[in-house]
């Protein structure tokens, strides 16, 4: 889906049943309900419509995991608009400062285009700003490349390729400082994480804060454990991107 968010849209949220009782086809709903399995729910791509804010206390009641992958794509409302996004960003702060109120272990994830026709320095500087105030967990961020058939197409002022790769460097500098912020801080403490792989020896693994692929890994050095399984570790070292953990004196504790 690109907007998962946008679930049930297409049926007019039509109502359907699960297990014997009626469920709306919606995002909160839908989230509830998969809550109930008691597994790891992670929600990508979702849109910041107002609706999206009833999933937080899903998350700070655990029904879901404390993560969001928003696509935010800038902070200035022309650019905004010239992109054909629905936001504003001094609202969008906002709603994240909130968000964090009512859930403080929540990830935010989100996606940024540098460089896309018509970006002023002044705009840029202002997408700048907005990622030092929001300081997003993970983000992800893109030279704009011109797509077949796409409207921005026809912007003029398309800008030359060097300024966006140096736009790209500067954006992605900034964000590697707020990120080991982040990680700094989760130093000392205990996690648990699911192991996904084991190399050289080493255990490669990702908490809830860390979706597959695309964000960050707990590398558990000199440890063979079994792929697949929860483990408890501690957090011992960080880097821009990545956690490292070891096993508790106590003992690795594997969650079945």
């Amino acid at each position: 889906a690109q907007d998962t968010s946008a679930y049930g849209v297409d049926i007019q949220y039509r109502t359907g049943f699960w297990q014997g009782r009626p469920v709306k086809s919606h995002i909160q709903q839908l989230a509830e309900a998969l809550g109930e399995f008691g597994i790891w729910i992670r929600l990508h791509y979702i849109y910041p419509y107002p609706h999206v804010d009833k999933l937080i206390p899903l998350m700070a009641e655990g029904k879901i995991l404390p993560y969001l992958d928003i696509p935010m794509q800038h902070a200035s409302s022309r650019i905004l608009k010239a992109m054909r996004r629905p936001a504003h960003a001094e609202k969008m702060l906002e709603r994240i400062q909130s968000w964090r109120e009512i859930c403080p272990e929540l990830t935010i994830r989100s996606t940024f285009i540098v460089g896309f026709p018509g970006e002023t320095e002044a705009e840029f500087s202002e997408l700048l700003d907005f990622i030092r105030e929001a300081r997003l967990d993970r983000v992800g961020c893109f030279e704009y490349s011109p797509v077949e058939g796409a409207r921005a197409n026809k912007i003029a002022d398309h800008i030359p390729v060097e300024i966006q790769h140096a736009r790209f460097e500067q954006f992605m500098s900034v964000q590697a400082e707020i990120s080991q912020e982040i990680l700094n801080k989760k130093i000392g403490q205990q996690e648990t994480v699911l192991v996904d792989a084991v190399e050289n020896g080493n255990s490669i693994a990702r908490s809830q804060s860390d979706a597959p692929e695309i964000d960050g890994q707990v590398v558990i050095a000199n440890k063979e454990l079994p792929v697949g399984e929860f483990v408890e570790v501690e957090i011992i070292d960080a880097d821009h991107y990545d956690l490292y953990a070891a096993i508790p004196s106590k003992g690795a504790h594997i969650k079945k």
